[in-house]
């Protein structure tokens, strides 16, 4: 959550929901191996309105990797480590109409009449796709995030230079996420307060 509400300027949820089983280690832990949580954003000056899934999987033939990803209306940006990628699927001014669609399922006489009112709405411009390049970033050879979260650290410590992630930026991300816990518990969605940092 750290690197959301980083990127995003947000607070915190406003309400946060989740469920998970125990698929591999039946162990007697006391919580689930696999866990997703869905977490609501309200509308801020930060930020509009958003929704957020949260997925672990202690379990995972992937060995582990920790990525976000934002999906917006114009395309992804996936945050994977050290390197960023931006990729752009621009929805055209018109909507879509024919191919895979209900369209087929009405009259053939009903799809001319549709068919041209579409046409006389919508111009042949106005139905292409918008294209926009891809954004591909990589950290310089050598580069260490771990090098530069201990150097802004130790220069917090020794300047008194205030650091961006704080302990109320700490508390912001870690207690949603705690929040889902108790969610699994009590089965029911958790309501917070991200400003006044409590529960409601």
């Amino acid at each position: 959550l750290s690197g959301t509400h980083f990127i995003t300027g947000s607070n915190g949820p406003q309400s946060i929901y989740s469920t998970g089983q125990f698929s591999y280690w039946k162990d007697g832990r006391n919580l689930p191996d696999v866990m997703s949580g869905v977490m609501q954003y309200g509308d801020t000056p930060q930020h509009p309105a958003f929704q957020l899934t949260l997925q672990v999987n202690f379990i995972s033939g992937t060995g582990g990797q920790e990525l976000i990803r934002f999906i917006g209306s114009e395309g992804t940006m996936e945050v994977r480590g050290n390197n960023l990628n931006i990729k752009h699927s621009i929805m055209p001014e018109a909507p879509g109409f024919g191919g895979y669609d209900s369209v087929f399922t009405f009259s053939k006489s009903m799809q001319e009449e549709m068919t041209k009112d579409y046409n006389a709405k919508w111009t042949e411009a106005q139905r292409k796709k918008p294209v926009k390049e891809d954004v591909v970033f990589r950290a310089p050879e050598g580069y260490s995030d771990h090098l530069d979260h201990f150097t802004n650290f130790f220069d917090a410590v020794r300047t008194g230079k205030p650091v961006v992630e704080d302990a109320t930026f700490g508390f912001r991300a870690a207690a949603p996420a705690l929040a889902c816990n108790e969610s699994f518990f009590k089965k029911k969605a958790i309501n917070w307060d991200p400003v006044k940092m409590k529960l409601v």
